[in-house]
C-alpha cells in the first residue's frame, strides 16, 4: 500500500508565528492556493481512501486536494494537532516571557515536554498511530491513502516509521501542504519514499520555516 501523508496549508496564525494546537483556525488565501496546487499535482493519482484531521485547516486542505473526489473524505480525531494548552494563540516571543524554561525544552528536548494544559508528544503518537492503522485497515497492495494532518502529528508518525526517537522531532521539516510518501505491506513495515516534498508550490530549499508549530 502507498500512503501520501500531507500537512495542511498555511493559516494566518502560521504566518504570524502563533501556536495553533487544537484551535480551529481556517486556511488563509495562501493556504487555499497551496492546497489547490496539491490537488493539481494529485490529479492523475488514483486515491483509494482519504482521511483528515477534523480541524478545518486539514479538512479543507484535503477537500481542495481531492477536488471532485472529496466525497470519499472522512475524518479521524486521532489526527488532530498536539494540544498546546495555554500556549495556543500566543507568539513564541510571548511564550518566551511567560514560560521560558518549557519553551527552551520544547526546542532542545521536545520529548520531555508536557504542554501546559495540553499534551506530550507521547500522547500524540499514542492516538495518531492507531488513527493511521484505522485509515489503512483493509487497504490492498495497490491501494493509495491520502492522509492530511498537522506538523506535530506528521513528525511523530514519521519518527516512528524512521525508527528515530521523538527527541529528533526537529531533525526534518514539514512545510505547508508538504507530501511525505510512504510504502509498505502494512504500517509496521513502511519505508519513506519522499520526505517533505512541497515542489507543487515552492522551489527547492525555498519553503518557509514557520516560527511556531
Amino acid at each position: 500500500m502507498k500512503i501520501m501523508l500531507a500537512r495542511h496549508g498555511e493559516t494566518p496564525w502560521n504566518a504570524e508565528g502563533r501556536y495553533q494546537g487544537q484551535e480551529d483556525i481556517a486556511l488563509s488565501p495562501v493556504g487555499e492556493a497551496q492546497a489547490r496546487g496539491l490537488g493539481e499535482r494529485l490529479g492523475e493519482v488514483a486515491i483509494s481512501r482519504a482521511v483528515a484531521s477534523p480541524l478545518s485547516r486539514a479538512r479543507r486542505t484535503a477537500e481542495l486536494a481531492l477536488g471532485d473526489r472529496a466525497a470519499i473524505l472522512t475524518t479521524d480525531p486521532g489526527l488532530m494537532e498536539i494540544a498546546h494548552g495555554t500556549w495556543e494563540g500566543l507568539l513564541a516571543s510571548e511564550i518566551r516571557v511567560r514560560d521560558p524554561g518549557r519553551l527552551l525544552a520544547w526546542r532542545d528536548a521536545p520529548d520531555t515536554v508536557s504542554m501546559p494544559g495540553g499534551e506530550s508528544l507521547q500522547q500524540v503518537i499514542d492516538r495518531a498511530w492507531p488513527a493511521l492503522a484505522r485509515a489503512c485497515d483493509g487497504l490492498g497492495s495497490d491501494d493509495t491513502l491520502l492522509l492530511v494532518a498537522h506538523d506535530a502529528v506528521n513528525r511523530v508518525l514519521l519518527c516512528r516509521v524512521l525508527g528515530i526517537p521523538l527527541s529528533r522531532l526537529w531533525s526534518f521539516r514539514q512545510a505547508p501542504t508538504t507530501l511525505n510518501l510512504l510504502e509498505g505491506a502494512d504500517i509496521d513495515h513502511l519505508e519513506v519514499v519522499r520526505l517533505n516534498d512541497c515542489s507543487h508550490h515552492t522551489a527547492l530549499f525555498g519553503e518557509a520555516v514557520h516560527r511556531a508549530l
